[in-house]
């Protein structure tokens, strides 16, 4: 081989790895993270873990992705070792879909359907067909479908090109005497795995051992034994992606290992023992790519057969190998649910942008539970509830930033439209939940002020806080509601309660200044109620934020005040309606209601007083009786 071919050799194989890199991040892109979300729902049947993992590796053509993948779940505590170990061993099986499409490449013969199933008849229409959708449809989902074809073609004219290039390697003496030093099983293996662990991917490993059969000096007494170390190699990427991680997401890597380690020592003790016994004939016939591919099948489906019903012993040897530390700290949740953001799924967008959804989902709710426990306080004072409501809002703060440097991250990757949406929502909606967070803190400093000072809202002032706050909780259970389920019907319901908050918000102001007048009230109160009832409206505000931000980015805009001008100036009748609804059951105290009100508060002072007077009389009673006892004793 000239210097030429060794150039054409080098050029084959970039646009293999190339091809087989785009057509992945394709399927991947075109999956939008479905299958990873099944895969992290759906395994706690070991049989369907496997069938997952085949599935999913067979989607995204990569067992090394998938299992980076299961150690990113595992490290953030989602997976349980024991479900990770069936995906694990459902990846090896789906890795071999690769093997059987490059086994194409050596499809002969002259009759019109054979010469259809060569790549250079059909590899052509397949990128023709893909330049068309790329180039011509506007829907995105068209155009990875596109991506795929084009990536499948450029693999395909990759190996073509290789296998062109290695042909005259059949007639050289170095070559070939590589080979035979290949035959030695354990050289073979060592190969194999080294092979893998520089390309980082056993499909592309085998997909070049299938371009080498081109030369028929590959025979299957070497194959074999590379094959197998490739299996090895493939392992590589999840002890790497492992660095840095939790015991548990290294042990989900050395699991990788163990399972390829165990079941290439098994098949190569059995298949050499029966090889000794029987004589194999085929070991010095000239491998061809189906022969690979049918070989790798049969390693990885058998290894899976085998070592299936031993998936706990696998287990327990990785924990033997990493044993728990007694020294190790307990994370909080707060840091449990931080680890979802792994950057393992960056190369995985659709996961690493469902990751990022749930955190912030947690976000949302660790707010609303703040802003509940700080309208608690108010109305009943309680100091542990004020440090629950401060160490909540500080893991909002912790969780905005470390979704927002997240997110930062992932925007560089090629995102499907769904998940430039979803990222666009979530980086939106955090913002809000964290200055809700804020305002809850707020309020309990109004509480403490009260508290510190020791003044008391009148009973009016009171109920009219009580009656505030209701509509103020039922807005963020809303807002809440709507961003966690997607649910923009909920979201367009958001609109109508935060105008009725707002007149509530004047409402109140008004009625503290008549108190005022009357004398009812002091400055000092009316200065905290006015710090409520503005912490009150500024959440409202940030709902409404919430919700208009779903609405607005859902129909691919974001003109917020535009949007709020319009529902406001319309006035549509769904909205009049809601409108008018949450405004009779959000009505404060009028005038009658005090009357009665005061009605009660005298019947409640005349039953005290009542009670009162007959404690005296029974205090009375019991004075003279032992006066009375006294005197007869003198007697």
């Amino acid at each position: 081989m000239d210097i030429f071919g060794i150039l054409t050799l080098i050029g084959g194989l970039a646009l293999f790895l190339y091809g087989m890199n785009v057509m992945g991040d394709s399927l991947t892109k075109l999956s939008g993270g479905k299958l990873e979300q099944i895969l992290e729902k759906l395994t706690s049947k070991r049989i369907m873990a496997v069938l997952l993992g085949a599935a999913v590796t067979a989607v995204i053509q990569s067992s090394s992705a998938t299992t980076v993948m299961v150690v990113g779940f595992v490290n953030s505590g989602i997976m349980k070792l024991t479900q990770a170990v069936g995906i694990i061993m459902g990846a090896n099986v789906g890795t071999t879909v690769t093997s059987w499409l490059l086994s194409l490449t050596g499809v002969q013969g002259d009759s019109p359907v054979m010469k259809m199933l060569q790549p250079q008849s059909f590899t052509p229409i397949l990128a023709a067909i893909g330049i068309v959708l790329m180039m011509a449809s506007k829907k995105e989902k068209h155009k990875d479908v596109g991506l795929i074809l084009l990536g499948f073609a450029i693999l395909m004219t990759g190996m073509e090109t290789m296998s062109g290039a290695v042909k005259p390697l059949a007639n050289n003496k170095e070559f070939t005497n590589l080979l035979i030093l290949f035959k030695s099983p354990l050289f073979g293996v060592i190969a194999g795995a080294v092979l893998t662990a520089v390309i980082q991917s056993s499909s592309a490993s085998v997909g070049i051992l299938q371009a080498l059969c081109a030369t028929g000096a590959v025979h299957y007494g070497a194959a074999i034994p590379i094959i197998m170390g490739q299996n090895i190699g493939t392992c590589v990427t999840a002890l790497i992606s492992s660095i840095g991680a939790k015991k548990t997401a290294k042990r989900a890597a050395m699991i990788h290992l163990y399972f390829n380690l165990i079941g290439t020592i098994l098949f190569m003790v059995v298949f050499y023992a029966a090889n000794a016994v029987v004589g194999f004939g085929f070991i010095d016939d000239p491998a061809n790519p189906a022969g690979i591919a049918i070989v790798h099948s049969l390693f990885n489906v058998s290894a899976t057969i085998v070592l299936f019903p031993f998936a706990k012993v696998l287990v327990r040897l990785a924990e033997l190998t990493i044993p728990a530390d007694e020294e190790e700290e307990e994370v909080n949740k707060a840091d449990r649910v931080l680890t979802m953001l792994d950057d393992r799924f960056l190369d995985q967008p659709g996961v690493a942008m469902e990751m990022s959804k749930k955190v912030a989902i947690e976000m949302a709710k660790t707010t609303k539970d703040a802003l509940v426990k700080s309208m608690e306080v108010l109305m009943d004072y309680d100091e542990d509830k004020i440090k629950r409501v401060i160490d909540l809002e500080e893991k909002t703060d912790r969780y905005e930033d470390a979704i927002g440097s997240y997110l930062v991250k992932l925007s560089a990757r090629d995102l499907s439209h769904a998940d430039s949406r979803s990222m666009s929502v979530v980086l939106h909606c955090i913002g809000d939940f964290e200055r809700i967070g804020d305002h809850a803190v707020n309020i309990i400093e109004s509480a403490q002020e009260i508290n510190e000072k020791n003044v008391e809202f009148s009973k009016k002032a009171r109920k009219e806080i009580r009656i505030f706050s209701e509509a103020v909780q039922e807005i963020v259970d809303k807002a809440v509601e709507a961003f966690i389920n997607d649910d923009l019907e909920l979201a367009r319901r958001i609109e109508p309660l935060e105008q009725v908050i707002d007149s509530l918000n004047i409402e109140v102001k008004q009625h503290h200044i008549k108190r005022l007048r009357k004398g009812k009230c002091t400055m000092e109160l009316g200065l905290i109620l006015e710090d409520i009832v503005t912490n009150f409206e500024r959440v409202a505000d940030h709902c409404s934020n919430v919700g208009v931000t779903m609405i607005q980015i859902n129909e691919d805009g974001f003109e917020t005040h535009e949007y709020l001008e319009i529902v406001k100036q319309e006035r549509y009748p769904w909205f009049e309606a809601e409108y008018m609804e949450l405004s009779e059951k959000y009505r404060l105290p009028k005038k009658n209601d005090d009357k009665d009100d005061k009605d009660d508060d005298k019947k409640k002072d005349k039953k005290k007083k009542d009670k009162k007077k007959d404690k005296d009389k029974k205090k009375d009673k019991k004075k003279k009786d032992k006066k009375k006892d006294k005197k007869n004793k003198e007697d």
